[in-house]
């Protein structure tokens, strides 16, 4: 997993609530367990005509969000079910950051699993923010401040330290387990040693 420090980036505003998965990556993209190619399928029914041609007035199909790393959305982004695909369809589009007054706690903890910072404000600072999108001015997300900067201003967002601690070091479930592999070795070999029938053939 790629560590996360800071990010800057004009960021795309869906203002849409109840942003559901299905909606993000829709079930017929499901088939793959590759966390690769799923980016082109990203918002497929809000992106694509049934002819596959793009909407042009979605704010992913513009110039210049088609490039954004940070998405403002909605509150209760990420509802409805709860498949890992759908932070894997908005890493592999290039988005590393949403910005949400809430969301559905499964896909809150699969954004930390998959090195997508998942920054909770409420409404009204939301709105501000919105507001960079539509001058199409950049901002800038810093982690390790725990810190928003846009223009003159900042603000402060909470992040759980353990996560926070995860995206910094790029440590997904199975990195955190390799932390541990030299207590993991110590243990097997006390147990061949004091019960060598459990690994009798």
């Amino acid at each position: 997993m790629k560590k996360f420090t800071s990010l800057k980036s004009i960021p795309a505003y869906l203002p849409i609530v109840n942003i559901d998965t299905d909606m993000i990556i829709p079930k017929q993209f499901l088939k793959t367990i590759k966390r690769t190619g799923l980016g082109k399928n990203l918002f497929h029914e809000m992106r694509y005509l049934d002819n596959g041609k793009d909407i042009k007035d979605f704010v992913l199909n513009k110039k210049p969000f088609n490039n954004s790393k940070i998405l403002i959305a909605g509150n209760n982004f990420g509802c409805g079910s709860s498949r890992e695909h759908a932070p894997w369809a908005l890493l592999d589009f290039g988005i590393t950051c949403v910005i949400s007054s809430s969301y559905a706690d499964i896909f809150y903890n699969n954004c930390f699993k998959n090195g997508i910072l998942p920054i909770v404000l409420d409404e009204e600072k939301i709105k501000d923010l919105s507001e960079y999108s539509n001058r199409e001015e950049e901002i800038e997300v810093n982690l390790k401040d725990q810190k928003i900067i846009y223009g003159n201003n900042e603000l402060s967002f909470e992040i759980d330290p353990f996560k926070k601690k995860c995206l910094i070091e790029g440590l997904d479930d199975i990195a955190l387990s390799l932390e541990k592999s030299s207590h993991i070795n110590e243990f097997e070999k006390k147990i061949k040693s004091s019960k060598p029938w459990i690994f009798n053939d």
